[in-house]
């Protein structure tokens, strides 16, 4: 083919509207966490309780590469914009967080690097809006911390074979916000408010995760006020 021609298919290209592909998703993103690792959890739209994680590395020279990416399931009652969300509402809440510590009921899949805590028979994760541990790890489950407003670990050996915590409410936590938001193995359909993934996606991304590299995970929507690019 003559240079020329080259150059005209090229352009008609560009006319026809397949200019340079769009920058990564982290790029163009309003932060990112400052790490280099991320984990975008990205649905279609408030109401859906389907979409994708993908996790990242940010590599040498600053750009972002696509790491690995799986099906994704989110709350029952779709997606809330995080500082709105409200206790047992089924709803993930959008927003930036940082993954403080990872568990499962399973031993931590080799590679792991994240602080892994195992559960037990006596783990619990207090909901009780009145409990001091509320949002919290409790073993065994703290005096004033109900049974019925907390979670039995062990009895989702599904969903928490592994798990990533989700520092959403964690740092100082807010009564009525919520508690307990996860990233997880798949249960049965839609979750409680947190984010899922396959069981062999759940065991990558423990593999992936490096707490040095201060990895973070933007929960949001492809457009919208709570797009995942506005976070």
């Amino acid at each position: 083919m003559r240079p020329g021609a080259v150059a005209l298919t090229v352009s008609g290209l560009l006319l026809l509207g397949a200019g340079p592909p769009a920058p990564p998703l982290p790029d163009r993103m309003a932060h990112t966490g400052g790490g280099t690792q991320l984990i975008t959890a990205v649905a279609p739209r408030t109401s859906s309780t389907t979409g994708t994680v993908t996790w990242w590395d940010r590599v040498p020279g600053g750009r972002w590469v696509k790491a690995g990416s799986a099906p994704a399931r989110f709350g029952a009652k779709g997606l809330v914009e995080g500082a709105a969300r409200r206790q047992g509402t089924n709803t993930t809440p959008t927003g930036l967080y940082d993954l403080p510590y990872a568990f499962g009921i399973e031993a931590a899949p080799r590679g792991t690097a994240y602080p892994y805590r195992r559960v037990r028979q006596d783990s619990w994760w207090c909901q009780d809006n009145g409990s001091r541990s509320y949002n919290r790890w409790s073993e065994p489950r703290a005096a004033d911390c109900r049974a019925a407003e907390s979670e039995h670990l062990i009895t989702y050996r599904t969903q928490y074979a592994h798990a990533l915590v989700i520092g959403f409410n964690y740092a100082r936590p807010v009564r009525g916000r919520g508690a307990g938001i996860f990233l997880h193995v798949h249960g049965r359909g839609p979750t409680a408010g947190c984010v899922s993934v396959s069981r062999a996606a759940m065991r990558r991304i423990l593999a992936w995760t490096d707490p040095a590299r201060r990895p973070h995970i933007a929960v949001g929507t492809e457009s919208g006020s709570t797009a995942v690019t506005r976070l």
